[in-house]
């Protein structure tokens, strides 16, 4: 349905006299401290949140055996969280329009130091137009903008006239598995719309995601006696130059993904963790990276694990300790899949509408190298995943934060698209 001018006015209008209790809201959200394996806290005041507006509620465990036998879960390391998915169902008094999930994660990365934060990371102060705080924009923005955009409606006396599944998930930041989960409870719907910080813009393509682990081990004595040794750490630099060429080589490929050929440089190599060594005077015996590295859309995860083993198993055949102490390399996070948004989409095109109607310009589409867990319903689900969600500053830094008119302005065509989308109809008295 197209919306009337009255109609759209007041939805807007609504959207604006909430925001006071919305950004209360946000604030109570950022406060929780919900790393990986601590969201359990968050995902009650998420439960809690939706339960008061009176949603039909869901809460559920990961299922293991069923994450691990799709072909787009992500390994389960003992680090997994176990908190639980938490689903708000809004049911119309009659099903005319089409169906939509809303979706969040309320999982966020580590602080690092908080001496390097301006802000205390779980406080959501605002100074000026930005709100500060571990997952302000990445993002629980987001999660507020799914709730208040419903809120909006139902103040002017509307509700959405089709099924809404508003989705409150974990471990996006780590395997995706939490979105995962939710397709394989048998949640499903026409569109899908992932409010993540992405500039007011449609995200029109993004990578895939790969985590793995190398342990490397060394021969120790004292560091009188280094040349008698072997330095598993300086082993593992080795093995880092050997991934950096992978990753120069994945890169040259960009030429073969026209989405991602006028990117500098899309595929980037994270060593993001090494450990290594029991003393300063001892040449180490052990040493472990953590790495991340991104996948082109189309490219299997299976194919690229297996050309980083391959690059692995290159350099360890080539040097004179690791030929016989070869690595070990674990895959212990994302193994998923990237995709692509093809245009012409009517979801795309009422959200283009509606963004228009906020921001007086056409909505404009960017494509990402970092993970999205709209791959869950582009890939699986086969139905139109849009990613589209606030400015934002500092996401997984320090100083993260989310721009507050932004933060209003996404509310708003989010509110506009679920109106036309799923069209409207009376709440009902009593």
């Amino acid at each position: 349905m197209v919306l009337a001018s009255d109609v759209r006015n007041a939805i807007i209008a609504s959207v604006e006299q909430g925001f006071a209790d919305q950004l209360a809201f946000l604030r109570e959200l950022v406060a929780f401290q919900s790393v990986r394996g601590a969201e359990h806290a968050v995902q009650d005041f998420m439960f809690r949140g939706l339960s008061q507006r009176g949603y039909a509620m869901d809460r559920f465990a990961m299922d293991r055996d069923a994450i691990e036998r799709h072909p787009g879960g992500s390994p389960w390391s003992d680090e997994h969280s176990t908190a639980p998915i938490v689903v708000g169902i809004h049911h119309p008094a009659e099903e005319t329009g089409r169906s939509l999930i809303l979706q969040a994660h309320v999982d966020v990365v580590p602080t690092g130091p908080r001496t390097m934060w301006s802000h205390d990371p779980y406080a959501g102060d605002i100074e000026g137009d930005w709100m500060y705080g571990r997952g302000a924009a990445d993002m629980k923005a987001g999660a507020s903008a799914n709730i208040f955009a419903l809120d909006a409606l139902r103040r002017i006396g509307l509700q959405p006239a089709a099924t809404v599944y508003i989705q409150s998930v974990v471990e996006e930041e780590s395997t995706g598995n939490g979105a995962l989960m939710a397709h394989l409870r048998g949640y499903k719907a026409d569109a899908v719309l992932i409010p993540e910080p992405e500039d007011e813009k449609l995200v029109r393509a993004n990578a895939g995601v790969l985590w793995f682990q190398v342990e490397v081990q060394g021969y120790p004595v004292h560091v009188r006696e280094m040349g008698a040794g072997a330095n598993a750490i300086d082993a593992a630099y080795r093995v880092v130059a050997e991934l950096r060429r992978l990753e120069e080589d994945w890169n040259a490929r960009k030429v073969d993904h026209a989405l991602f050929k006028d990117d500098p440089h899309p595929i980037n190599l994270n060593v993001g963790k090494i450990e290594g060594g029991d003393w300063a005077s001892s040449v180490p015996c052990w040493c472990r990276i953590d790495c991340r590295i991104a996948i082109y859309p189309g490219v299997s995860a299976s194919s690229a694990a297996r050309e980083i083993r391959e690059a692995i198993e290159r350099v360890s055949r080539q040097d004179p300790f690791l030929s016989n102490m070869p690595p070990k390399v674990t895959f212990n996070g994302f193994h998923t899949e990237g995709y692509v948004l093809e245009p012409g989409s009517e979801a795309e095109a009422v959200l283009a509408g509606a963004h228009d109607a906020v921001f007086g310009a056409p909505l404009e589409t960017l494509v990402t190298p970092a993970y999205l867990d709209t791959r869950v319903y582009a890939l699986y689900d086969e139905i139109p995943a849009l990613c589209y969600g606030p400015v934002s500053r500092g996401i997984h830094g320090f100083d993260e934060r989310v721009s507050l008119e932004s933060l209003k302005r996404i509310t708003t065509s989010m509110a506009l698209f679920v109106a036309e989308w799923c069209g409207t109809e009376p709440v009902p008295s009593g």
